[in-house]
């Protein structure tokens, strides 16, 4: 058996981010027993500057990238086309809203410390993507919280501080001087990275690669 660690670099904002991991998990599962993973999370923040109150979607995705309604409405159709391929159900609703990620991946640095760091990132995801509620509500985030296991008092305290704020800051940063500047990324081994919403395939591919390397040493 060969164990990797795989980092993924990625922001609760990001469609491709849940359909990428989606299709390593599936890449994983045909792998196993073989190959045996880790999986970390870390932050990265599509839209730093964003305030707290977001922005409409739609709106965000014209200003941000140039392009117009209708080619955002079809960007939107091909990416719920790829999570249903991989099994997750995007449904984008008229009034959803663009957030900044931040006090999120405060939140999943406590939980990595509670080992549940992968199930609040899942939790989050369909919440945002397939549940359409505000990830910009606290008392939402607490319910997600509580959903998969977590203290609710202490996730209280967090959003209520600066806990986690300088983690979170070094961990960003980190990321920036790998040269990584989209998401997902997802770093194997601290050697080798993968970026974008790949298929199951090109994970499959690539681990076979590392896992043959690390059987050679």
């Amino acid at each position: 058996m060969s164990k990797v660690q795989i980092d993924i670099v990625s922001d609760v904002m990001c469609p491709w981010c849940i359909v990428g991991y989606k299709g390593l998990e599936s890449a994983l599962a045909q792998l196993a027993p073989g190959i045996e993973a880790t999986i970390n999370w870390l932050p990265f923040e599509l839209n730093p500057q964003m305030p707290s109150a977001g922005q409409d979607m739609q709106e965000h995705l014209v200003e941000k990238y140039g392009i117009s309604e209708l080619q955002s409405v079809q960007n939107r159709e091909m990416i719920s086309q790829r999570g249903k391929d991989v099994g997750f159900d995007f449904n984008f609703a008229p009034n959803m809203r663009m957030i900044n990620s931040f006090d999120l991946h405060r939140l999943l640095a406590w939980a990595n410390e509670q080992g549940k760091q992968h199930a609040l990132q899942m939790a989050l995801f369909s919440a945002h993507f397939t549940d359409n509620v505000s990830l910009s509500d606290d008392a939402t985030l607490i319910k997600i919280v509580d959903s998969v296991g977590l203290d609710v008092t202490a996730a209280k305290g967090i959003l209520d501080s600066d806990d986690y704020v300088a983690q979170v800051r070094a961990e960003q940063k980190l990321s920036m001087d790998r040269g990584i500047s989209s998401v997902p990324t997802f770093i194997i081994n601290n050697q080798y990275s993968i970026a974008g919403g790949q298929t199951a395939d090109t994970f499959k591919q690539v681990l076979t690669e590392i896992s043959q390397e690390i059987q050679d040493k």
